[in-house]
């Protein structure tokens, strides 16, 4: 009975902590990953701006090289878009759009992952004196709710990595 006591005590001040603690954070999480890339602005702006491209190098097709995929008539620049459906349940079905293409500067795309609502994402590209910086980044609304902005806390870990693993890849590819 004493230990009942003891965990009910400690959840009546664990669970309204953690909703104090979630006022705090932000509705919006970002996560962005940076490489330099020893390629020309040319060649690596290509491999992203072509959306055929990405099954060299991108992390989640090799995750599930098996998955379908169905490409929009455009292939290249705005409005060029895939989606896909994996059995694989890390990569599960969804689609990338390209919402808006600079040349050699910078891509912007809409990404929709399983059931969840689309996300913004970009790359940008900027000469450097060995190759390209490359910039990968997204901005994902998790909500208002203090579960959801808790669990976002945990999305820079989770696409975090997958965001390096396609960089790397994409610099492995163009060399």
């Amino acid at each position: 009975m004493q230990a009942l006591l003891i965990i009910l005590g400690a959840l009546g001040v664990l669970i309204p902590g953690l909703f104090i603690v979630s006022m705090f954070l932000p509705a919006t999480v970002k996560v962005v990953r940076v490489r330099a890339i020893p390629a020309s602005l040319s060649v690596v702006f290509d491999q992203v701006n072509i959306l055929r491209n990405w099954e060299k190098w991108s992390p989640w097709h090799q995750a599930d090289p098996k998955m379908k995929l169905s490409y929009n008539d455009k292939m290249s620049g705005e409005g060029a878009g895939y989606q896909w459906i994996s059995r694989n349940r890390k990569v599960g079905k969804g689609s990338v759009t390209i919402t808006a293409s600079r040349p050699y500067k910078q891509i912007t795309i809409e990404m929709q992952f399983m059931e969840n609502k689309s996300t913004k994402g970009y790359f940008r590209f900027e000469p450097s004196g060995r190759g390209t910086h490359v910039t990968w980044g997204i901005a994902m609304e998790v909500g208002r709710y203090p579960a959801a902005k808790l669990r976002g806390l945990m999305l820079d870990k989770l696409i975090g990595r997958d965001f390096e693993k396609g960089l790397e890849n994409l610099e492995k590819l163009v060399k």
